[in-house]
This record gives C-alpha cells, structure tokens and sequence, in this order.
C-alpha cells in the first residue's frame, strides 16, 4: 500500500519482521520461519500452494507458500495463510485433524493434496498443493503481483491480522474485527487518530 518493494531475502525477511515489525505475507512470513527451521537443524521443503477461489477453482501456482516439514513423518505447517491453522497438520493422513479452533484434512485428489477446512456448511477448500521442492526465488514472480496488480487483493486496501490466544484480531480499512473462539465482533473506527493507535497499542506498528 506505500509502494515499498519487498525483497525476498532472509536478511530482509528478519529485519522487516523481526526488527520492524512490521509482519509481512505468505512468502516473507513462511519465508522467514522455513530460514529459522532449516537454522535449528528442521528439514524444510518450501511448497508452491494455489489458492481456493469462492466462484470455485483454483488461482495461479506459487499463489501461496507452504512449508513441508519432515520428522518421524511429513507434517505441513504455515504461518501466513491468515485465519489458518496453527498446529502442524500430518501430511499423509486425509483423516480429521485438530486445529486450535477448527478441524482440517488434508485429502489427495487429482495429483494434488487439498486442504481442507471444516466450515458450517462443509469441508470448504482452503488450497491445493504438490510436494514439489521450490525455493524462495520461485515465488518472485507471484510476489510481485501481489505487490503491484490492481487484481491482488493486498492492493486493494490496508489489512493487518494478528493472531491472539483466543482468536484473531483483524484490521481491514478502517474495521476492526475480533474474533475469540467462534464468536465475532466488528466496529468501525471513529476516524484516523483511532486507527493509528489501534496499529501501535494492537498490532505493534509504530511508523
């Protein structure tokens, strides 16, 4: 939204996330984590990930970057899909799995693995995905386009989400919406001195 570049370096990703603040999307923030995990000695497979659409179908591949991590079994894991999943989901078992607030499953269909969501009206699809190897210089491109299209999404206005112990706390324009367990509330913010503290005293953003 100020029009600076984001550079898909791991002393980039630290100093824009860890020392700024200042969070980041799918590519920095998973970016970031798989660097760490790999550092700590974690074998990590960067993911290419094609987002669900609501007319149906799927966006372009390297939409969205997840990350394969491999212990007794693989395990999919992703800090930067939004109102995703927190705990680690087992790769290989297309059974019910836990989320912190939500079920998942991860199902195999037509070469792809599915994740899935379990919403009131379904299992809803979440993403699709391959278990491919990339690298981070793979997503370049898409990175760009969402940085600058007026067809991404993170274009077309200022949002800042944060997860929280008991939910997420979600900043879209000038809303504010709270999520804790199932249970949402939403206001709209009295004008430009509110939103500003609601990033610095909520969210941490300072500039």
């Amino acid at each position: 939204m100020r029009g600076r570049p984001i550079a898909l370096g791991n002393a980039q990703l630290f100093d824009k996330i860890v020392t700024r603040r200042r969070g980041g999307f799918c590519y920095e923030l998973n970016g970031a984590f798989g660097s760490l995990l790999g550092d700590l000695g974690f074998r990590v497979t960067m993911l290419s990930a094609e987002v669900a659409r609501e007319a149906g179908g799927f966006s372009p591949e390297f939409d969205h970057l997840a990350l394969q991590i491999d212990l007794d079994e693989p395990w999919l894991a992703d800090v930067g899909f939004g109102d995703g999943f927190r705990v680690p989901l087992a790769l290989n078992d297309d059974t019910q799995q836990e989320g912190e607030f939500q079920q998942y499953r991860i199902v195999v269909d037509s070469g792809y693995r599915v994740l899935l969501r379990r919403d009131p009206e379904g299992w809803t699809p979440q993403y699709r995905f391959t278990l491919q190897p990339h690298g981070l210089e793979d997503f370049a491109e898409r990175c760009r386009f969402h940085q600058t299209s007026p067809e991404s999404h993170f274009t077309r206005g200022p949002m800042c989400t944060l997860a929280t112990p008991t939910g997420r706390v979600t900043l879209s324009g000038m809303r504010l919406i709270v999520t804790t367990g199932k249970q949402r509330t939403e206001r709209w913010l009295s004008g430009e001195a509110e939103y500003a503290a609601v990033l610095r005293q909520t969210f941490g953003v300072i500039e």
